[in-house]
C-alpha cells in the first residue's frame, strides 16, 4: 500500500509542478498586475510554490517508498511529514471543491485516503507483529515478552471471581 500510494504521490508532483508551470508562464505572458503586485513576481512566486509543493510530495513519495521497501512503520519524521500531507490534502480537498469542482475534491479524497490507510497499515501490523523476530534483530530473545499478557479471556480465572458493577 505504501508503495502505490508512493507512486500516486510522484505522479501528483509531477501534475502540480506543471500546473504551476503553465499557471506561471500565464502570469508572464499577461503582463497584468494583480493589486499593484509586479508580473515578473508573481510568475517566479508561483514557480517556487509550484518547485516547493513538489519536492514536499516527491519527500512524502521517498519516505513511503523507504517504509515500503523496508516493510516497517516510518520513523518518527516520516510520519510527522505524512500526518501534514494528509492534513495538507484534507484542506485541499475542500478548498478545490468550490474552485475545481467534485472531481478535483474526489481525487484530493483518494490521496488522503491512501495517506492514512498508509500510515494506518503499518500501525496494526506493528501493533500484531512479532516482536523481538529475527528480522527486527531479537535473536535469541524470542522468548522474552516486551509486554506483560493480557487477562485471559475464557478460563481459569484461579481465586479471582469475574463480578459486574
Amino acid at each position: 500500500m505504501a508503495g502505490a500510494t508512493a507512486v500516486v504521490l510522484v505522479v501528483e508532483a509531477a501534475v502540480l509542478v506543471f500546473v504551476h508551470i503553465v499557471l506561471g508562464r500565464t502570469a508572464r505572458n499577461q503582463s497584468m498586475s494583480i493589486a499593484g503586485m509586479d508580473p515578473d513576481v508573481m510568475s517566479k512566486a508561483t514557480y517556487a510554490m509550484g518547485a516547493g509543493m513538489g519536492a514536499f510530495l516527491l519527500l512524502c513519495a521517498v519516505l513511503l517508498a523507504v517504509a515500503a521497501i523496508r516493510d516497517r512503520a516510518p520513523g518518527a519524521f516520516a510520519r510527522v511529514v505524512l500526518v501534514a500531507a494528509a492534513v495538507i490534502h484534507g484542506l485541499l480537498g475542500a478548498l478545490v471543491v468550490g474552485l475545481v469542482g467534485w472531481g478535483a475534491f474526489a481525487v484530493m479524497m483518494l490521496i488522503l485516503c491512501l495517506l492514512v490507510l498508509s500510515l494506518m497499515l503499518y500501525a496494526a501490523k506493528g501493533a500484531g507483529g512479532g516482536a523481538g523476530g529475527a528480522a527486527d534483530g531479537g535473536g535469541a530473545a524470542d522468548d522474552v515478552q516486551d509486554t506483560p499478557p493480557g487477562p485471559p479471556l475464557l478460563g481459569d480465572f484461579g481465586d479471582f471471581k469475574p463480578t459486574s458493577p
